[in-house]
């Protein structure tokens, strides 16, 4: 993802959390962690709210891991065509298609905040990583953007499918590893939704 407007405005810790949680979920949607990441998570604290109670529940079965059997179920996840596998794109949970209208639209609010995707890159834009990481260069001040702004992607974008998604994730019968890091997505959107809703 390249964006020929970013300004870097000043952001503060709450949107530098924020956007460290989308930037994970990212990485974890677009591939499955190597032997290293698995033990950087292994050490992520936590406390009693819901995201800490989450982030304790990731590092415990980032324990249990190796990047053989998380690889394997990142494959039996999202690459496989079993009754199991899920499709993270938003033209399938809103359109029951791939490649249909909720990409479309997605594609025009890209343009009009000055985001192109690599060449390089495979996927279509409405993938659930590409998602985390737009809203991940939103939150942390990559994409220059009013809060107005951030609130409209999450809102069209995101939150109408990704509540769905995540909670797939976190009871997919394949899903060990994964169960957690839908745990994580679907506090951080509950999270988000009440914040966004709050009067300016």
């Amino acid at each position: 993802m390249t964006d020929a407007t970013a300004k870097c405005p000043r952001v503060n810790d709450i949107d530098r959390a924020r956007a460290r949680e989308y930037a994970l979920l990212a990485s974890l949607l677009t591939r499955s962690p190597d032997a290293g990441l698995l033990a950087r998570l292994a050490t992520v604290r936590g406390d009693a709210s819901p995201i800490g109670m989450a982030h304790l529940s990731l590092a415990e079965a980032a324990v249990r891991a190796t990047e053989a059997s998380v690889a394997r179920e990142f494959s039996a996840l999202f690459a496989g065509l079993g009754e199991g596998a899920l499709l993270p794109y938003a033209s399938h949970y809103l359109a029951g298609t791939l490649y249909g209208r909720p990409l479309a639209r997605l594609r025009a609010t890209l343009r009009g905040l000055g985001i192109e995707t690599s060449p390089t890159r495979f996927e279509p834009e409405d993938h659930a990583g590409f998602l985390c990481e737009v809203m991940a260069a939103l939150a942390g001040g990559r994409i220059s953007s009013s809060e107005d702004a951030q609130r409209g992607f999450f809102d069209r974008h995101f939150a109408p499918w990704m509540r769905c998604f995540f909670a797939d994730l976190e009871h997919a019968e394949a899903a060990d590893f994964y169960a957690a890091v839908g745990v994580i997505g679907r506090t951080l959107i509950e999270i988000e939704t009440t914040a966004f809703a709050l009067p300016d």
